[in-house]
């Protein structure tokens, strides 16, 4: 997998929420919020950096007829080195980023075959949230490269806040699915190479919950923002000419909708830009200006609470927090003042709607109860509008580094009301407040500043990225004496999978010599064992027979899958498989059957429920009746004349590697099989290149004369040889001079 082009190849990876590149819809709903317009707009800074040669922004394909055709494209090019790629898990429809967790599995699978068509592999894996975190991780420890994680909010902090603001804990973890996300959250935290926050109280109030918090090294970057979009307020009387048509449209669009709610429309206006989330606090604002005569008297309100059309049909909790919205409004008879537009369109609209509330010498207030950084705050503010926000987060930096708006404690909506009235009425104040916002974000607030920064941490936690080369050459992954699964299982285009058992061991010089074979070719030829034996049991017969552990290991008659050096689980398979598996059921509808005798404990898996039976033809029809009177979905798999073995009906060695296949795109005619017995007969007639050694058992003579199934007359190891040769795997010359093997007569 090797390529020409200098530069780091970058995948940042962002699995929930709506991404495109043209008018991304922010604040449609609580998975389409600020983390979207983060990572665009880090990608886009990133493509532009001489030392970056691709940069791919990795999110979840949806074909729904609820959200635009736009997020059903594959490929969407953002520039000359960036793109979206869009990849399809948990079914095609759009849902809840809460919802996810069960399908990452197979969104990590369908990466890496995307990585494999590369023919590239990544220099850096980005992962942003939770869920993409884990995505990054995982795909990061397949090929040896840095990983980077961005958390924007974390699962602890979150936890607490709904807790305090009496959220009973069961429904916490019911909607947001809290302990799989902060278990996975102290994973990433162990794992990361490098965690990247925008403020240090992310660091110290968020990560610093958790027991991992000293195993990672952190660093604050706070994000940027596009200047050429949110520039002053005062342009307009300065260089009105240039102003596009476009956001001149947008302009007139914002008034004729806001006029439609107020009164008074010539007032200043206080502005919110949120979604509609219990955190985010609406309700706290619009009880301070509904209970404040003197606020009402001198201001109208707007907010902008993300985009609705029907909300009877939207999520609980948006449809809770937008409904006390209305509410509150009728309550305290805000007609004529608050205005609460249905929609806005981000790209045209928000950076205008900035400046006209700027122009009429407002407040833009984000009244969040915790706020992990806050970029509408600095988008504000760079557009000269004075800010209000909560103290708790982010925040706190912004009006430290730029001098720009008021803090106050967000449950206290006294405290929210006073702060806006005091810059309300206090002209030099704000034009204060104004001006050192438009100075201070672009002094401390740019994506080229965030991108330097990031670049240079990399380069010192690893030192080889300062090299400009491609392919998977960095921090030495080619270096290495055993690369990890990723690289070798996409970078050879061959496949070779052997029984153990009197197939690959049973004739120690011929193994030896298959061994030897199989690392002099290793760069084109991946390999690994199916057996009925457990992980245990495979490893220990591997240590008796000195064999290295190989790439892939399919243990337990095909219901595990393991990738060496380093024995780690294939969790996807592990999910796929579990697809109506009723193990205990199983095992009560046979345990009637005297004629069965439970295996040793090692001989049992999650997947795998293994007997002991006499060869006897009216003995397994029994077995197979109680279990479709149950109608129980597994299937039976019986060998050697006395194992028998229950599994999950999508599992068996022939299953497995039917999967490994589609996950690391292995053509058939690029596999071999070899196998001895009954429990390896549907791998070996899986539409691969099948391999029956010499020393076969009667079982498999029924694949005499079948396509694509060899019967080499040599015996163990030498018979793998003999095939490997037969199927075109290795030149002929490697299957000459062996030492005798014993032929099996006709």
């Amino acid at each position: 997998m090797h390529n020409q082009q200098s530069g780091l190849y970058l995948q940042l990876f962002s699995v929930h929420g709506l991404i495109r590149g043209n008018s991304p819809e922010l604040g449609r709903d609580a998975d389409t919020g600020g983390q979207i317009k983060y990572v665009l707009e880090l990608a886009k800074a990133l493509g532009k950096r001489e030392d970056v040669s691709q940069v791919d922004l990795v999110t979840r394909l949806v074909e729904d007829k609820t959200v635009s055709p736009d997020y059903s494209r594959v490929i969407e090019p953002l520039s000359e080195k960036v793109r979206i790629v869009r990849i399809q898990c948990g079914g095609r429809k759009y849902i809840r980023k809460e919802l996810l967790w069960p399908h990452l599995e197979e969104f990590i699978d369908k990466t890496i075959k995307f990585i494999k068509k590369q023919q590239r592999i990544p220099d850096i894996f980005h992962g942003h949230y939770a869920d993409a975190g884990y995505v990054a991780m995982e795909l990061a420890k397949a090929f040896a490269a840095p990983f980077i994680f961005t958390g924007h909010s974390m699962g602890r902090n979150k936890r607490e806040k709904l807790l305090g603001d009496g959220l009973p804990l069961q429904r916490i973890n019911k909607h947001y699915h809290m302990d799989t996300r902060v278990e996975v959250e102290e994973s990433i935290i162990d794992k990361a190479d490098l965690i990247i926050t925008s403020t240090q109280q992310e660091i110290d109030k968020q990560y610093g919950l958790y027991e991992n918090f000293e195993k990672a090294g952190y660093k604050v970057i706070p994000p940027g923002i596009d200047l050429d979009q949110f520039y002053p307020y005062y342009n307009y009387q300065i260089d009105s000419e240039h102003i596009h048509e476009e956001v001149k449209q947008a302009r007139m669009a914002l008034l004729n909708e806001l006029h439609r709610f107020w009164s008074h429309p010539e007032k200043p206006f206080i502005l919110a830009l949120c979604r509609p989330d219990h955190r985010k606090n609406i309700t706290g604002l619009i009880e301070a200006y509904g209970t404040s005569r003197d606020l009402q008297a001198i201001a109208n309100l707007a907010v902008f609470a993300g985009i609705r059309q029907n909300i009877s049909v939207m999520e609980e909790n948006e449809r809770e927090v937008l409904t006390d919205m209305l509410l509150q409004m009728d309550r305290c008879d805000l007609y004529g003042k608050l205005a609460i537009p249905k929609k806005h369109d981000f790209a045209t609209e928000v950076p205008e709607l900035y400046r006209l509330c700027a122009e009429s010498r407002g407040v833009f207030v984000n009244p969040a109860l915790v706020e992990p950084f806050g970029l509408t705050l600095i988008e504000a503010s760079a557009c000269g509008l004075p800010i209000v926000a909560t103290n708790d987060g982010g925040p706190v930096d912004i009006v430290d580094n730029c001098s720009n708006g008021i803090l106050i404690d967000a449950r206290r909506y006294s405290d929210i009301g006073d702060a806006i009235k005091t810059i309300l009425v206090d002209e030099q104040q704000w034009d204060l407040f104004s001006n050192n916002g438009i100075t201070g974000v672009r002094n401390h607030y740019s994506w080229d500043s965030h991108c330097h920064k990031m670049m240079e941490e990399l380069q010192m936690v690893f030192p080889a990225l300062r090299e400009e080369v491609g392919a998977g050459d960095k921090a030495g992954k080619k270096s290495l004496d055993r690369p990890v699964f990723g690289i070798r299982l996409t970078s050879s285009s061959k496949l070779m999978i052997t029984d153990i058992d009197n197939t690959l061991v049973g004739d120690n010089e011929s193994m030896r010599h298959l061994l030897e074979l199989l690392d002099r070719y290793r760069e084109d030829i991946a390999w690994g064992v199916a057996t009925g034996r457990s992980l245990e049991l495979t490893i220990d017969a591997m240590t008796e027979y000195n064999i290295p552990i190989p790439d892939i290991l399919i243990c337990s008659v095909g219901t595990e899958i393991y990738y060496g050096p380093d024995l780690r689980m294939d969790k996807g398979w592990q999910r796929h498989i579990s697809h109506k598996w009723r193990q205990e059921k199983i095992k009560t509808a046979l345990e009637c059957l005297d004629f069965l005798n439970f295996q040793e404990a090692e001989g049992q898996t999650g997947h795998k429920i293994s007997y002991y039976m006499e060869d006897n033809p009216d003995y397994l029809a029994e077995v197979h009746r109680k279990l479709q009177d149950q109608r129980l979905n597994c299937q039976v798999i019986y060998s050697h004349g006395q194992f028998l073995d229950i599994l999950p009906r999508r599992a068996s060695k022939g299953k497995a590697i039917k999967y490994l296949k589609y996950k690391y795109e292995f053509s058939s005619s690029k596999v071999m099989v070899a196998g001895d017995s009954g429990n390896d007969e549907d791998m070996i007639k899986g539409n691969n290149n099948g391999l029956v050694v010499g020393n076969h058992s009667e079982e498999l003579e029924t694949l005499r004369g079948k396509p694509r199934v060899f019967f080499s007359p040599k015996t163990y190891a030498a018979g793998i040889i003999h095939g490997l040769v037969h199927y075109g795997f290795i030149p002929p010359h490697e299957d000459a001079g062996q030492a005798v093997t014993r032929e099996v007569q006709p």
